[in-house]
């Protein structure tokens, strides 16, 4: 098995991204997280693909003037350790990499904030070890079981997944979700910075084939029994979708009936926003994400 590591220099000078790095070793890796702020409060943000921490710069100084705020990188991405086989990820390597990360750290009385595969797998590790989270915020993610049709504009993109491959222009893929400014070089080059070379992009080129398509690949029936649990949650929950993600914007309104408690919330869409929406607008979802945590502390 073949582990890589990011040059340091990589992440050097990017633009809006200083925080202090934090190392755990989780197995056989070695995974980075962003830990700030010594809050009372504590907020897990987790990334999707084929970004890292980075896509959570804008939103990490606010949340973490009042609450501690954990950012990791999936193995694979940011300044975590990277397998060079597209065969050594899978849905079970990313969640158990994530829990043991949690446990580690011994993060209790969470409010989790995920998007794309930070929900897939963060809303299952909330539903299998929800006494260590006291809020959830769901932002254009799903949990996927391989049993519902699945959008046009999601198997276009794991088609085109797996023919770039390894050859996957992350910066590029970012920078073309964007929906009303073009992105500027230095942000794309930040999230190129993992990537030396396409050595090192398994973990990227691999992600859209693990999402569920049929209800026999691994992860569906662990989705399916999160979906189960988390219809029965009782704690606060805020859905907050953007409305230009043309992959998972529809799935705000299954959330909003998944969780028994999404109705105790206002509705929240984020106006001008594609599917990375904190990249787009991080500090009006900040903003969001304290109101939310502010209301529903415990009287």
């Amino acid at each position: 098995m073949i582990i890589l590591r990011t040059p340091d220099e990589r992440f050097r000078n990017l633009s809006d991204y200083d925080f202090a790095p934090n190392y755990v070793d989780i197995g056989d890796t070695r995974m980075h997280t962003i830990d700030e702020g010594d809050g009372a409060e504590t907020i897990l943000c987790l990334h999707g693909e084929p970004t890292w921490s980075y896509l959570y710069r804008q939103m990490i100084p606010p949340l973490a003037r009042r609450f501690r705020v954990v950012a990791p990188d999936m193995v694979g991405f940011g300044k975590s350790d990277k397998y060079g086989a597209q065969e050594d990820y899978s849905f079970h390597m990313h969640y158990d990499k994530l829990v043991g990360l949690i446990e580690a750290l011994d993060l209790r009385d969470v409010t989790l904030v995920c998007q794309d595969w930070g929900g897939l797998l963060g809303l299952t590790i909330a539903a299998d070890h929800g006494h260590r989270f006291a809020r959830l915020v769901a932002l254009n993610t799903f949990l996927p079981t391989g049993e519902e049709k699945i959008s046009d504009a999601f198997m276009q993109w794991r088609a085109f997944s797996q023919k770039v491959g390894a050859r996957m222009q992350v910066g590029r893929l970012v920078a073309q979700t964007i929906t009303n400014y073009e992105l500027p070089v230095d942000v794309i080059a930040g999230y190129d910075a993992p990537f030396p070379d396409d050595s090192y992009k398994a973990g990227a080129a691999v992600f859209p084939s693990l999402v569920p398509i049929t209800p026999d690949m691994p992860g569906a029936k662990e989705m399916k029994a999160a979906r189960a649990a988390l219809s029965r949650w009782r704690k606060p929950v805020q859905i907050m979708f953007s409305d230009g993600d043309p992959i998972l914007g529809g799935a705000a309104a299954f959330f909003r009936r998944l969780f028994p408690t999404a109705a105790d919330q206002p509705e929240i869409t984020i106006r001008g926003a594609g599917h990375f929406l904190q990249e787009e607008k991080g500090a009006e979802i900040a903003s969001e994400v304290i109101s939310f945590i502010e209301r529903t502390k415990p009287q």
